[in-house]
């Protein structure tokens, strides 16, 4: 990140406004961060007694962090089956092609 190039971009999560250094490209991608952050640390918020600013944030995260790692199972399982699959694919192209040439 070149400092000539980075830009202050401001954004509101739970009615504070905060503000990030940012490079012009990656500014759509922080809004939409933010955006999504603010959505689900509102629907945290909601869902509880009164909670401080410090626990709705340590609430939200660990969903976060919860969904992460089971997208990243599911993401592991379905690659080790899609892997498994192009193996067996060619290795009955092999034999077929082996059992042509014979």
């Amino acid at each position: 990140m070149s400092k000539a190039s980075v830009e202050p971009v401001k954004v509101e999560i739970l009615d504070r406004e905060y503000q990030f250094a940012c490079e012009p490209e990656e500014r759509t991608a922080l809004k939409a961060a933010a955006s999504y952050l603010d959505e689900r640390m509102r629907s945290v918020r909601e869902g509880g007694s009164l909670m401080s600013l410090e626990r709705i944030a340590v609430m939200t995260a660990l969903n976060l962090s919860d969904e992460l790692l089971k997208m990243e199972k599911t993401e592991a399982h379905r690659k080790e089956h899609v892997d498994s699959r192009i193996r067996m694919l060619a290795d009955e192209l092999d034999d077929a092609l082996n059992g042509h040439l014979s």
